[in-house]
């Protein structure tokens, strides 16, 4: 899979870190010098590219013709927008993935600009504040816009009963999905045999009728 990130700040680094450690493609398109020179020291330089992200010649360059998701999280709403849309309606990109800085211009995140997914902060942040409260273990990294699915980060519990267990013993429910397993430094794509440890954070694909059954099984109660 192709992805071309546009912004190289914190989080465009990070995003692009977690793809390439999982054998995605990835281009990270930024328009500040010094950014780009701090990306090529934590990324392949051939992966990272001076230029602004909304000039269509820089986004071709970067491959955005083939690509499969194009992220755009720069710190400008502006930005992301017009990114967004250039990307599906001048390149076709069938993904697109956009993050809202001010939460007052979340309306404007739309399919109509482009956006197929936007990613709110100050939304995530007040559901992990909220789901906090009930789902200690869990807490809710990205709404996907549809079937009513989220992508969940589940941290493992010491006296869970999954602790030392095969996934394909832990009766996941049939409607989600372990995503990945962050092990320390490493990063598991989980089987069936994979056995599950102690303080590992899971991410999970569950509805809102199966996030609280997941967590039970990662949890101590």
């Amino acid at each position: 899979m192709k992805v071309v990130i546009i912004g190289g700040g914190q989080v465009g680094e990070h995003i692009a870190s977690l793809l390439l450690n999982n054998d995605y493609s990835v281009k990270v398109i930024d328009n500040r010098e010094h950014i780009v020179d701090k990306l090529k020291e934590e990324l392949p330089s051939d992966a990272v590219i001076l230029g602004n992200g909304t000039d269509p010649n820089i986004l071709e360059a970067a491959g955005i013709s083939s690509a499969d998701v194009v992220v755009a999280v720069t710190g400008a709403d502006e930005v992301n927008l017009v990114a967004s849309t250039i990307a599906k309606f001048e390149f076709g990109v069938s993904r697109v993935v956009a993050r809202v800085n001010n939460p007052k211009n979340s309306w404007l995140y739309n399919i109509g600009m482009g956006v197929d997914v936007a990613v709110n902060q100050a939304d995530l942040m007040a559901h992990i504040v909220i789901e906090e409260m009930d789902l200690k273990n869990m807490f809710t990294l990205m709404k996907l816009s549809l079937g009513g699915y989220s992508i969940v980060q589940i941290k493992v519990d010491e006296a869970s009963k999954a602790v030392q267990k095969e996934v394909k013993a832990l009766n996941i429910p049939s409607n989600s999905k372990l995503i990945t397993i962050y092990r320390g430094e490493e990063v598991i794509l989980p089987g069936g045999d994979t056995v599950i440890n102690a303080g590992d954070s899971i991410l999970a694909l569950a509805n809102s009728e199966t996030q609280v059954e997941v967590n039970k099984i990662f949890s101590s109660r």
